[in-house]
């Protein structure tokens, strides 16, 4: 059985459609990545499948760990744990606070909430700070409370909204770790991130999404092999252009995004040889990544 099935899902706001005959379903045990420019969908989609907002009425179905959304949305959220996009954790209760009202939203028992609670801050790496106020938390350390928040009913499907923004490297490397003993422990992640390296680390299958639809869909190594190719060149410079125009035929596709040209290449030597030669450019040699693929599945111009 799915811990999440969707299919033809819709929702449209007058006459601005936003979601757009999605289809998704996870297994239990895996890490999915939904991944979308802003204003793509993604956060929609996570609120119409906890059924916190209504799909339009000629909406396909979802079911939310065997049971129907949002007919039952209630009560199948009582296995889900959310770590929303922006931390809403009370500012008035500390640490251990926090978890123990939230806790109680879901019927556990003081006895239960007493043994589970400083289990959750050890999780988080905060055992120290139960009796901290939130105010005096980092940024990284709210976001650790907020995970540690969503697993208090100890919940078999996550739903996480880009849980590692605004965080620095260290923070980041914390929550990642965090999730990966949670995927051995045989939780299934549903997760949104701008960040193609934090999906492309912990996502078995990852889909894109740009206008309210699925574009590609795979593992972050097969959607790699299938849409970019093997070498990519990023060359800066105030010849870059220049070069671009001259040599660019070495690779299979080149594009500029201010003033660095990205070259696509199956064979690096071409390009190599020719650029230890050709003087007055910095160039930077790498193997394509995910990122490669969201940009140019979704294009480079910013979005708001």
């Amino acid at each position: 059985m799915f811990h999440l099935q969707v299919q033809n899902l819709r929702k449209s706001y007058g006459e601005c459609e936003v979601v757009r005959g999605l289809a998704l379903a996870l297994a239990p045990g895996e890490c999915f990545g939904l991944l979308g420019p802003n204003g793509a969908g993604k956060t929609t989609t996570l609120r119409l499948c906890l059924g916190l907002t209504d799909p339009d009425a000629d909406s396909g179905a979802i079911t939310l760990l065997g049971l129907p959304v949002p007919a039952r949305a209630r009560e199948a959220r009582l296995k889900v744990g959310v770590v929303p996009q922006v931390d809403n954790l009370d500012p008035d209760f500390s640490a251990y606070e926090n978890l123990y009202t939230y806790g109680r939203y879901f019927g556990l028992s003081r006895h239960a909430l007493v043994k589970r609670i400083p289990e959750l801050l050890e999780f988080a790496g905060l055992g120290a700070r139960a009796d901290s106020k939130i105010q005096t938390l980092s940024g990284g350390m709210k976001r650790r409370l907020a995970l540690a928040r969503g697993l208090i009913n100890d919940p078999d499907l996550l739903f996480l909204d880009e849980p590692t923004t605004g965080l620095d490297p260290q923070a980041r490397h914390l929550i990642w770790q965090g999730l990966q003993r949670l995927l051995k422990l045989g939780k299934t992640i549903l997760l949104t991130t701008h960040f193609m390296d934090e999906a492309e680390r912990l996502c078995d299958r990852l889909s894109v999404m740009d206008h309210g639809r699925i574009i590609a869909s795979g593992s972050p190594r097969e959607l790699i092999a299938a849409q970019i190719e093997p070498h990519v060149f990023e060359i800066y410079g105030d010849t870059a252009q220049d070069w671009a125009r001259q040599h660019g035929w070495l690779a299979q596709r080149c594009e500029q995004s201010g003033e660095t040209v990205f070259c696509y290449a199956r064979d690096a030597a071409p390009l190599l040889k020719n650029l230890e030669t050709y003087e007055g450019l910095r160039y930077q040699h790498r193997p394509a990544n995910l990122e490669d693929v969201f940009l140019k599945l979704t294009g480079r111009e910013l979005r708001d």
